[in-house]
């Protein structure tokens, strides 16, 4: 009998201290919710590394914390090449993370994709970088909208 290996989902943006570990809070939230924190793994990181070992941005936290959401074990860390080959879905904030990531893996542009992809009916496909225009509790609506359309996708697909 083959081992069992739960799903990895990789949340990528640029320093890994705003949008991505908030995705990858709130997604682990509706993982944990669903009953499947056993068939799911999640984890976030950066394309740059200059925020490695740093917690996520405090108001990131504050966010996840008003909505009763968990991430204080995160820390930032850069995407590896290992990524490509350990994660079954490597999602990406907005297209800049995307062609970034073709740094690490020649065929980035085939195994990531945005998060809002998941969701056809949002005006907006890309997740905008908080840390600019410090609208965090914006970030936090589109990442749970794209979270729960990725949790869908994911459950028809593995058959979850």
């Amino acid at each position: 009998m083959a081992a069992f290996h739960p799903i990895g989902v990789l949340f990528v943006c640029m320093g890994n201290i705003c949008r991505s570990p908030m995705a990858e809070a709130v997604f682990h939230h509706m993982v944990q919710e669903a009953g499947l924190a056993d068939h799911i793994h999640t984890d976030s990181a950066g394309t740059g590394g200059w925020h490695a070992g740093e917690r996520p941005h405090p108001s990131t936290l504050a966010v996840l914390r008003r909505h009763g959401i968990d991430a204080s074990g995160q820390r930032a860390r850069q995407v590896t090449i290992n990524d490509f080959t350990q994660f079954d879905y490597i999602v990406a904030m907005d297209n800049d993370n995307l062609v970034d990531m073709a740094r690490f893996h020649p065929e980035a542009h085939v195994r990531a994709c945005l998060l809002l992809d998941y969701v056809p009916d949002v005006p907006v496909r890309e997740v905008p970088d908080p840390y600019y225009n410090g609208r965090f509790e914006e970030v936090f609506n589109l990442v749970t909208v794209g979270g729960r359309g990725l949790l869908q996708h994911i459950r028809e697909r593995e058959r979850l």
